[in-house]
């Protein structure tokens, strides 16, 4: 983990700050997001169903579960001191290349895009966040996401 003064942050625009652990995506887990956000399609939640007819051989994780766990992944990449907040403030960019089967892991890869200094309480940081799956050759996301540090 990268432990960075948010005065220094800049010094690393343009490199990967690092990679978070393996986080594996359960059916559970997956089925709890279904059921919070209603969305109960059968390729999520269907598990002999997807395993015969989904083109994945197995249900998948719903993307945006995939991107409500980039703030988890990447608290473990990067901390960011002398703030008093962290605060998610939305993506500029997000796609979805391939799909997050149930009992795949996945990490987050950051890299530090740009810092952008609005005021003396606040920094806006842009970072490319990289969701890579174990094993496999695409990844999950690729989103550029923004964080206000106040300090």
């Amino acid at each position: 983990m990268l432990l960075v003064e948010l005065n220094e942050l800049d010094s690393h625009t343009g490199s990967v700050i690092g990679h978070s652990p393996w986080k594996t995506i359960t059916q559970e887990m997956i089925q709890a997001f279904a059921d919070a956000t209603g969305d109960h399609q059968w390729i999520h939640v269907d598990v002999e169903r997807a395993t015969r007819e989904a083109p994945w051989k197995s249900p998948v994780a719903h993307g945006f579960l995939t991107v409500s766990l980039i703030p988890q992944l990447n608290q473990e990449v990067i901390n960011v001191q002398g703030t008093s907040a962290s605060i998610n403030y939305g993506m500029n960019k997000l796609r979805f290349p391939a799909a997050v089967k149930s009992g795949a892991a996945i990490r987050s890869k950051m890299e530090l895009v740009e810092v952008a200094r609005l005021d003396d309480q606040r920094t806006l940081a842009t970072y490319r966040t990289t969701v890579e799956i174990q094993g496999e050759g695409k990844p999950a996301c690729v989103a550029e996401n923004l964080v206000m540090y106040v300090a």
